[in-house]
């Protein structure tokens, strides 16, 4: 038995005070739905596009989500519409070419992003590319996350591949203490036994 989160995504990922990773549902707190959904902010979803459609939720809907997660951990905000190669020089300090780079953002008044209407931003995720990895990143982590972000989940990677993907296997390999550095980035007291996870 395969346990489904069925709501993966960056709020939801908790870091515990010893620098342990915890993934968890705030979907139980109606005063916390209420108040996000008075927010601002538009529409967020980390729905992978089958759930949008209304077909059967399965792990791969989860695995839909982890990427798209990653993706916005990795650049720093939500990834639709995609930052451009000049949005990507700004957060990376340098030119980032790839597919990233290059995918041309939505006509808009320049200096503005204001959030997508709901239809908008579903037309968006269901008839445009998937969010990619800017190049900055190592080959692994990108393929990792293409795997997961693949539109058709029949062609999505699994649970079984990705625990053998190259990107886990090189982490496992490179004992990276992800813990260790978590706490010393945020403040945080030095776990007592060195915990590995992986680098991207």
């Amino acid at each position: 038995v395969v346990p489904l989160e069925k709501d993966v995504q960056p709020s939801h990922i908790l870091v515990k005070s010893r620098g342990e990773i915890k993934l968890c549902n705030f979907g139980v707190s109606g005063q916390l739905i209420n108040s996000m959904a008075n927010s601002l902010m538009g529409p967020k979803s980390y729905m992978s596009p089958e759930r949008f459609q209304g077909t059967h939720y399965s792990v791969q809907s989860d695995i839909w989500s982890m990427g798209f997660s990653l993706v916005e951990m990795a650049v720093g905000r939500y990834p639709i519409p995609p930052p451009d190669g000049k949005e990507l020089e700004l957060m990376f300090g340098c030119q980032v070419e790839g597919d990233a780079a290059e995918t041309p953002p939505r006509p808009r008044t320049p200096g503005s992003r204001p959030p997508m209407a709901i239809f908008e931003f579903l037309d968006y995720l269901i008839n445009e590319p998937p969010p990619k990895m800017p190049r900055v990143f190592t080959l692994e982590f990108q393929d990792f996350v293409n795997k997961c972000l693949i539109k058709n989940p029949a062609e999505r990677a699994d649970l079984k591949q990705l625990m053998v993907h190259a990107f886990l296997k090189r982490s496992d390999a490179e004992e990276v203490d992800f813990a260790g550095w978590l706490c010393s980035t945020v403040g945080l007291n030095q776990p007592s036994m060195p915990t590995h996870a992986t680098g991207v």
